[in-house]
C-alpha cells in the first residue's frame, strides 16, 4: 500500500512537471506551437490536411507527356542495380516490390520527354496529393530567379536588408540573397525534435515571418560553410512577398503554375489563418505528374512549348556545381557533410537544389524532400525521375537511388 501511494506521489510530481513546461512553453512559444506539437508530433504526408493553405490553379491547355511504356525492359534493367545507404549496399531487384515494399506513394520515369514507367503504391492513384516536404525549396528558389528575371529583385549579390529592412543592425548587413541560397548564412541553427529546437520552430509555429525576424543569432561571418537552415527559405519568401506584391503561392501560380501544362491545382499549406505565411521550407502540395513537369521546365533549359518561363541563365547558375568558396565549407556540420557527400565524393549544394558531379565532367541535379520526395534531372540521359513516399524506406535520400538507376539507362 505504501509503495502505491509512493508510486502515485511520484506520477503526480511527474504530471505536474510536465504541465508547468508546457504552460511555461506556451508563454514562450504560443498556444498553438505547443499544442501542434504535442498532438501533431511528427511530420508526415498527410499535413497538408492539418494545416490551412493557399489554392494555386492551373490553366488550360494541360500538357499529357506522351506514353511509351517500358516496365519490363526497365524492370530487367534495375534488377540488379545497387545502391549504397548509410554504409549498407542495397539490390533493387523487383522494381515493384522493392518500391511498395520502401513505403512509395508514386514512381514516374520519363525519358526522351516521354513516360516509360508511372506506377501508384500503398492505396495511392494518378490523382492523389502528395506533399513535397523541402522540394519547395527548389520551386522557392526558382522564383527567386524569375523575380530577378524579371526586374522585382536586384540580384543574388543583393543584401538581404535591402528588402528587410528590419534586420539591419543584427549582424546580417552583409548577407546576400545568394548566401541564403547557398545555406551558408553563419546564423545560429539548432537541429532536432524537442519543442526547443528549430526544426520543429519552423515547421509549427503560427507565424513563420515572426519566428524568422527574431531568430537571428549570427554564428559566423556568411559564406564561410554549408549549414542547412530552414530560416533561409523563409526570408526569402518574406522578400517575393515585398517584391513581388503578391503572396508566394499567387506568384507562383501566375509565373510557373498556369505556364507548365499542370493537369490539376496545387497548394501549399500556411502557417496560421491569420499570418497566411506559406510553409517557404516545405509543404507544396501537388499531384506527381505535375511535379514531373516542374522537372521538364529544368530539363528544357527553362522552355516550356516555345516559351522562356525561367531564363536558361537561372536554370544553369541555380543548379552547376560550383567550387565551394572555403576548403572546409561542407564540414562545418558532419551531418549535412555526410548527406552532401552521399554515394561518392562528387555531391554539392547550390541555390536549394542537390547535385552529384559525374566522372565526365556533366552533372546530375535533383529537388528533395523529407521522407523521400525527389525530383530527379538526369541531362545526359535526358531522363526525369519523380518519386513520393510516405517514407525513405531503406533508402533515407532517394536522389542516390534515382542516380544509381539514371546509371543503369
Amino acid at each position: 500500500m505504501k509503495v502505491m501511494k509512493f508510486l502515485a506521489k511520484v506520477l503526480i510530481v511527474v504530471i505536474s512537471g510536465l504541465a508547468a513546461v508546457i504552460l511555461v512553453s506556451s508563454i514562450i512559444y504560443s498556444p498553438t506551437y505547443m499544442a501542434r506539437f504535442i498532438l501533431w508530433n511528427f511530420s508526415d504526408i498527410k499535413d497538408y490536411e492539418k494545416f490551412p493553405g493557399r489554392e494555386i490553379t492551373n490553366a488550360p491547355p494541360a500538357f499529357h507527356f506522351p506514353v511509351d511504356l517500358k516496365e519490363d525492359e526497365l524492370k530487367n534493367t534495375l534488377t540488379t542495380c545497387t545502391f549504397t545507404a548509410d554504409g549498407v549496399t542495397y539490390t533493387i531487384g523487383d522494381l515493384d516490390r522493392f518500391l511498395a515494399d520502401n513505403d512509395t506513394t508514386a514512381f514516374i520515369v520519363i525519358q526522351r520527354d516521354a513516360i516509360i514507367y508511372e506506377k501508384y503504391f500503398n492505396g495511392y492513384t494518378r490523382d492523389s496529393i502528395n506533399t513535397s516536404f523541402s522540394v519547395a525549396k527548389s520551386f522557392t528558389s526558382t522564383l527567386i530567379g524569375i523575380a530577378i528575371d524579371e526586374g522585382l529583385i536586384e540580384g543574388v549579390d543583393a543584401p538581404v536588408v535591402d528588402y528587410l529592412p528590419e534586420l539591419k543592425g543584427n549582424g546580417l548587413d552583409a548577407l546576400t540573397i545568394r548566401q541564403l541560397l547557398m545555406m551558408s548564412s553563419g546564423l545560429k541553427y539548432v537541429e532536432g525534435d524537442l519543442w526547443w529546437t528549430d526544426d520543429p520552430l519552423n515547421y509549427y509555429s503560427p507565424d513563420l515571418r515572426r519566428l524568422a525576424i527574431e531568430k537571428t543569432i549570427v554564428e559566423e561571418a556568411p559564406g564561410i560553410h554549408f549549414h542547412y537552415n530552414n530560416y533561409h527559405p523563409q526570408y526569402l519568401g518574406m522578400i517575393l512577398e515585398r517584391a513581388s506584391g503578391m503572396s508566394v503561392s499567387g506568384y507562383l501560380e501566375k509565373t510557373i503554375w498556369t505556364k507548365i501544362g499542370t493537369e490539376y491545382g496545387a497548394s501549399w499549406s500556411t502557417d496560421s489563418e491569420k499570418s497566411g505565411f506559406e510553409h517557404m521550407e516545405s509543404c507544396l502540395n501537388a499531384r506527381s505528374i505535375d511535379f514531373a513537369k516542374f522537372g521538364r521546365l529544368f530539363l528544357k533549359g527553362g522552355t516550356w512549348e516555345g516559351t522562356q518561363v525561367i531564363s536558361e541563365k537561372w536554370v544553369e547558375e541555380s543548379t552547376q556545381p560550383e567550387a565551394p568558396p572555403t576548403p572546409d565549407y561542407y564540414t562545418g556540420v558532419k551531418r549535412w557533410s555526410d548527406e552532401v557527400f552521399q554515394d561518392g565524393g562528387g555531391g554539392y549544394y547550390k541555390y536549394f537544389w542537390w547535385g552529384f558531379r559525374n566522372a565526365d565532367g556533366t552533372y546530375d541535379y535533383y529537388a528533395r524532400g523529407h521522407l523521400g520526395q525527389v525530383i530527379y534531372i538526369c541531362p545526359t540521359k535526358d531522363l526525369i525521375i519523380v518519386r513520393n513516399g510516405s517514407s525513405g524506406g531503406v533508402a533515407g535520400n532517394w536522389g542516390v537511388v534515382c542516380r544509381a538507376i539514371a546509371q543503369k539507362m
